[in-house]
């Protein structure tokens, strides 16, 4: 059972998209959610919002039913003021998939940051996930000096001009997983696997998602051209072929 929040849930517009909120763990999550057939879930990454999932949950929402929130800090959802570690975001998509009555194990879509937390799922709560799509993910190398530097200065602009940040602040977990790096646990995760990625990422080194795929056999990585951060909206056409045939293979 889908519970709505007190916000009334906003009309479905003409693409198809319906948008509402639920309560997850006290907290508001506002989604996204579009098409017919079994569930997939999308997450975003670190510097955006549900909305950079459009793109492919309209295309495809013939076939399956596409659900897309913002996570926690981010977007129409709700926000503290401390900051969240990686578990939290975790702990709040895994209680969603619940408080929607979702059908698991799911295929989960991740990019970025959104990846990140597809990991951990599949490694906390493997039972919820079938099948993981991963897009120039986090967790498999460092930020890159020149991604971090663009992170950094924005953050310092929007500071100096007295902006409210859009994004939420990172807690490590108790000092532990610098960068949330995930090589050592890779080997837990035994789900079917696509990773796509962009072939000049400015922020994670397609170097990462080459070893990833040595310590997961059943990995498929797939190059698409370009330089930029989310192959999924600049090469939208190739992703979405790529992402249908993988949620096809049985």
């Amino acid at each position: 059972m889908v519970l709505v929040s007190s916000k009334e849930a906003i009309q479905p517009p003409a693409d198809g998209v319906e948008t509402f909120t639920v309560k997850v763990d006290g907290d508001s999550i506002f989604l996204r959610k579009a098409g017919q057939g079994p569930p997939v879930l999308l997450l975003h990454g670190g510097a955006s919002d549900s909305s950079d999932w459009l793109g492919t949950m309209v295309p495809l929402s013939s076939w399956r039913t596409f659900y897309a929130p913002d996570l926690i800090g981010f977007g129409a959802s709700d926000r503290n003021r401390d900051g969240y570690r990686l578990s939290h975001f975790t702990e709040s998509v895994n209680g969603l998939i619940e408080t929607l009555g979702l059908a698991t194990p799911l295929p989960v879509v991740g990019h970025s940051l959104g990846g990140r937390i597809a990991l951990d799922l599949a490694l906390r709560h493997p039972r919820q996930v079938q099948r993981l799509a991963l897009v120039d993910t986090a967790g498999f190398t460092r930020l890159a000096r020149w991604g971090n530097l663009l992170g950094t200065a924005a953050f310092s602009l929007r500071r100096l001009l007295r902006r409210r940040q859009p994004y939420p602040r990172f807690m490590m977990e108790n000092g532990a997983m610098p960068h949330w790096l995930c090589l050592d646990q890779l080997h837990r995760i035994k789900v079917p696997i696509l990773m796509v990625w962009s072939s000049h990422d400015p922020y994670y080194s397609i170097k990462g998602a080459l070893k990833a795929r040595e310590l997961m056999p059943q990995a498929r990585l797939e190059i698409l051209p370009g330089y930029g951060h989310a192959p999924h909206r600049t090469e939208t056409e190739s992703f979405n072929r790529l992402l249908a045939s993988f949620l096809d293979q049985p």
